[in-house]
């Protein structure tokens, strides 16, 4: 059985493994451009996901004009399909203001699923970000 936790990052040197793995998922295996990778890193707050101690998964919440916004998830490839993703968006939704009563993100398709079972539903038409497509979920609050 494998332990999964996970913390807010609190230091640089977490924020780099972060960054690490956002690189290797986003811009190494989905293509992504670097330079819209690692952007509102200083306003964002930024989780880190591990599997038996080892960095596995991340995530972060950033406030924006339009409300509380969900994103950066990456999980490793070789951590997949354990409930890290799960344990994320849990710790992060569970970090946000009480007061945060519009929160949303942008799903890739493949992960849909998982935010539909913390409450997300899609709103609008899919759409391309980074060559990859989407859809805007909003989170209902209960």
């Amino acid at each position: 059985m494998i332990l999964i936790t996970v913390k807010k990052i609190t230091n640089q040197q977490d924020l780099e493994i972060a960054f690490s793995i956002r690189k290797q998922v986003f811009v190494i295996e989905q293509n992504c451009p670097s330079h819209l990778e690692f952007e509102n890193e200083e306003v964002s707050h930024h989780f880190l996901a591990y599997a038996d101690d080892v960095p596995a998964g991340v995530c972060r919440w950033r406030k924006t004009p339009n409300g509380y916004k969900c994103e950066r998830f990456a999980v490793l490839k070789q951590f997949r399909s354990l409930g890290i993703g799960s344990h994320l968006l849990k710790t992060l939704l569970d970090s946000l203001p009480v007061n945060a009563n519009y929160i949303y993100l942008h799903a890739q398709l493949t992960a849909m699923g998982l935010y539909t079972k913390f409450g997300f539903t899609a709103h609008g038409e899919m759409f391309e970000e980074a060559g990859i497509q989407h859809y805007k979920m909003v989170r209902n609050v209960f």
